[in-house]
């Protein structure tokens, strides 16, 4: 079981695992071993993701998400294949932890009367700094 949470546990037999071959440093290594790790997910359809989850999840994990719900990640940051799928465990878990943080809502702020006439003033100072800049006249020589 892949424990995201104290309330979300992953089956394993959700996760589909491919292995490809990496690019990257390795030496001949890369050129024989398939060490990445393609992780599969299908969100959608798994009995422990709740719908405020999976839409959160489709927000935050857009760029990763297939059409049909299903989370691809793939990992090859390491040359062991072991190392490169806890790697890809553990981003899916961390995707599916922040999706279970709620955000705030955002209330709306207006500014007070002070700033409005600090922002102002400092407006006119900077545009009496600009006009001082002009050109030069030849009676100022």
């Amino acid at each position: 079981m892949l424990r995201v949470t104290n309330t979300i546990q992953i089956d394993p037999d959700e996760l589909e695992e491919t292995f490809i071959r990496a690019s990257g440093s390795g030496g001949q290594n890369v050129n024989k071993v398939s060490t990445a790790v393609q992780l599969r997910f299908n969100a959608k359809a798994s009995p422990a993701i709740s719908s405020f989850v999976f839409n959160r999840l489709r927000t935050l994990a857009s760029h990763l998400m297939t059409q049909d719900g299903e989370i691809i990640i793939t990992a090859n940051s390491h040359r062991t294949q072991d190392r490169n799928r806890q790697d890809a465990r553990d981003r899916l878990a961390d995707f599916i932890r922040q999706a279970t943080i709620q955000q705030k809502s955002r209330r709306p702020t207006k500014p007070n009367r002070s700033a409005k006439t600090k922002r102002t003033d400092k407006k006119k100072q900077r545009g009496a700094i600009k006009k001082g800049r002009g050109s030069v006249s030849k009676s100022d020589y």
